[in-house]
């Protein structure tokens, strides 16, 4: 009987993309099939916490609160250079304090980021989907605001400003490429399933990116919060990369760099 594996991933443009072979079965999955999910990330975040799916995207931040139950595969992932999370803000703002920050999640990346860049920033926090922040920053329900995926092209659409790169920021601390997103799977799924698993992720990388440009567009349109084709290519193109393939050692080492820090800052618990 072919064993069936819950997987989730995010609606972003990065993740249908990756997902896409597999959610469309355009793939041999090797005798294992997967009931997929479409969750914001925030949502899978909480979701690994209640080791409610078999696989799963989730932030890197939230590998460090979830690493017991569930193993990093080394494909699917979001990790890379120049496309880190950006604080923006309706005013340019030279002082942090004291400033209400919109976030798309507590146990996302972003907000871990912006936590090591300026500690201040988790005094006054409103949690909501990465979609809304924008338009609650623009409308002056944030001082300021967290912009991941699509966000990160259209922000200054709504007369907003830069205020930090904190992906440039966390290259120039550490000379890695910054550890946006994993896939985790439950360690109770046998060594040698978790590692076709991964192998069959690694496929639908590949089928995706070696498959005619418009060919998976349909797909990711459909989950799309931005539906301009330039801003969901743009994004592929930013987000899909060979870290996406294989994190391989590097990608290793800055999910656990991220991690030792957010330690170090008394962030996350000590590493059992």
């Amino acid at each position: 009987m072919m064993k069936t594996y819950t997987l989730g991933f995010s609606p972003c443009p990065n993740d249908t993309f990756i997902f896409y072979a597999i959610a469309n079965k355009k793939i041999d999955c090797g005798g294992i099939a997967f009931t997929v999910h479409i969750e914001d990330v925030e949502t899978l975040n909480q979701w690994a916490l209640e080791g409610r799916l078999d696989i799963s995207k989730v932030s890197a931040a939230a590998y460090g609160h979830i690493g017991q139950r569930y193993e990093m595969l080394r494909g699917g992932g979001a990790a890379g250079w120049g496309c880190g999370p950006l604080l923006v803000a309706r005013d340019r703002l030279s002082d942090l304090g004291g400033k209400t920050l919109a976030i798309p999640g507590v146990m996302t990346t972003a907000y871990l980021l912006a936590s090591l860049y300026d500690f201040r920033l988790r005094e006054n926090v409103i949690a909501m989907p990465f979609d809304k922040i924008i338009p609650a920053v623009r409308d002056g329900m944030a001082d300021c605001g967290l912009v991941i995926h699509e966000g990160r092209f259209t922000y200054k659409n709504s007369g907003l400003h830069l205020v930090a790169d904190l992906g440039s920021w966390w290259e120039q601390q550490t000379s890695m490429p910054i550890p946006l997103g994993v896939i985790a799977a439950k360690r109770e799924i046998p060594s040698h399933t978790r590692s076709l698993i991964d192998n069959t992720i690694r496929a639908s990388v590949s089928y995706a990116r070696t498959a005619k440009s418009d060919e998976p567009m349909d797909y990711i349109r459909r989950y799309s919060s931005e539906l301009s084709d330039e801003v969901i290519k743009n994004h592929i193109n930013l987000y899909v990369n060979d870290y996406s393939s294989d994190a391989g050692a590097v990608g290793g080492s800055a999910v656990e760099t991220l991690l030792s820090m957010a330690r170090q800052k008394g962030l996350l618990k000590a590493k059992i």
